[in-house]
């Protein structure tokens, strides 16, 4: 009977280390192979900034990076109505600079990079400052998107723009959930920049 539980625990125990780097494999962030001058960057808490990168890296044939946070954000962290949840307080906070897992990856491959954030009180959230603080981009060019319910840009881009200290800022923009991959193209192209 020892023998039997023993096995038995074992197994569980082995099913369990094996769900969590699983899981730890899942969360860490991939790193694109360059197959276009593009990237498109973003940082998404619901969802919804990352269908919109989604669709704006098909509709342009671009590379797409996911800028993941080591601790993953809970419902009760994306509380805005609650000055006490995670991103109240990071947002009261403009030194705070959430772990990114994973690596960065090294820009030098791309030309042009898009960064998607949704806007939390007016800005970026921190680990988006975190992300452009610590990339190389210098010569890049480089557009905001921003996911929204009705906030506008606010100083979001102005602060990256500081925060990064390099490359060529074009000017930003919202978009919801349903915006179409044609509205997200002719806003790059707009720009000036082309698959």
């Amino acid at each position: 009977m020892k023998k039997t539980l023993a096995v038995l625990f074992a197994l569980i125990l082995s099913v369990s280390c094996m769900s969590m780097a699983a899981a730890e494999e899942e969360a860490a962030p991939q790193i694109p192979e360059p197959t276009s001058h593009i990237l498109v960057v973003y940082f998404s808490a619901t969802g919804t900034t990352r269908g919109v990168a989604e669709k704006l890296a098909e509709g342009l044939s671009a590379d797409l990076y996911e800028i993941v946070p080591e601790e993953p954000y809970t419902d009760a962290d994306l509380n805005y109505n609650n000055s006490r949840s995670r991103t109240s307080i990071e947002t009261d906070d403009p030194d705070c600079r959430p772990a990114i897992a994973g690596e960065i990856p090294d820009l030098t491959p791309w030309d042009t990079v898009f960064i998607g954030y949704p806007i939390w009180w007016g800005d970026a959230p921190r680990i988006v400052s975190n992300f452009v603080e610590q990339a190389d981009l210098t010569d890049k060019t480089l557009a905001v998107f921003f996911t929204s319910g009705g906030s506008g840009l606010g100083s979001s881009m102005k602060h990256l723009e500081r925060q990064s200290g390099a490359g060529t800022w074009l000017e930003g923009k919202r978009f919801t959930a349903r915006t179409a991959a044609e509205e997200l193209v002719n806003w790059a192209r707009g720009l000036g920049i082309e698959p």
